[in-house]
């Protein structure tokens, strides 16, 4: 997905020539863009700096594993629990750090337990969440700088037209507009992809804390519910739904 994004923007910004009415020499027009244009390309660099991060550190293994579940679920029915601590020593995820924490407290109250595993759930991902927020920041600015950009642009093509020769040389109008507009489409070549990659982020941290949920409610459920008359307690569970998500 990355690469689609990238092939977006470096189509829209570096095409050489563009066959319309005339010949657009759109790099030309790129290194006379302006401050808007210097402003764009630092939000392009954030934006593809983001998405790498976080595609190389917000991945299903950062925040669960299935195998490491399922060896801590054998090794406490065994209630070896010196060995859980190694294993969870050689881990290096969200569910490791909540299960650290169950087996750390497995003697204290279980109203404690299960409030303070969906707390430590979701604060680490809420940090996840909050490490791709730039994209959002870039997805709302980047529009706005250009649409700046090509306005201060247009004011300076009119005032070249007021102060030269008039209408009378109507290319000398279209160029300038033409070279304002870039401004445009450059912000929003930036903002679009940048809007994407945050909303492809949130979803997968959406899927990422109901993966949690399930799985530590029902952990917990089966380790800690049972109460002392042999009935399982019914506010057996953890709730994970305190997880903000940015808009």
């Amino acid at each position: 997905m990355l690469k689609l994004f990238s092939a977006v923007v470096f189509t829209s910004l570096m095409i050489p020539e563009i066959a319309s009415a005339g010949e657009i020499n759109l790099v030309e027009q790129l290194s006379e863009g302006g401050v808007a244009l210097v402003i764009i390309l630092f939000l392009s660099i954030l934006f593809l700096s983001v998405s790498v991060e976080r595609l190389i550190n917000f991945r299903e293994k950062d925040i669960f594993s299935y195998e490491l579940l399922e060896d801590i679920r054998t090794l406490w029915a065994n209630e070896e629990f010196d060995k859980i601590h190694q294993l969870l020593n050689t881990q290096n995820n969200t569910l490791s750090r909540v299960l650290g924490f169950i087996v750390n407290n497995r003697y204290k109250q279980f109203e404690f337990i299960s409030n303070r595993a969906g707390e430590i759930a979701s604060v680490e991902l809420r940090r996840h969440q909050q490490k791709f927020y730039a994209l959002a920041i870039v997805a709302t600015v980047a529009p706005i700088v250009g649409l700046l950009g090509t306005v201060i642009g247009m004011i300076e093509a009119f005032h070249v037209i007021a102060h030269a020769q008039g209408m009378g040389n109507p290319a000398l109008l279209a160029g300038g507009i033409s070279k304002a507009l870039i401004n445009t489409a450059a912000g929003l070549s930036v903002a679009l992809p940048a809007l994407g990659m945050h909303h492809f982020f949130k979803h997968r941290t959406v899927l990422f804390s109901l993966l949690l949920e399930q799985e530590i409610n029902q952990l917990i459920v089966d380790w800690f519910s049972a109460s002392p008359n042999g009935h399982v307690d019914s506010s057996a569970s953890t709730d994970l739904n305190g997880v903000s998500y940015a808009n």
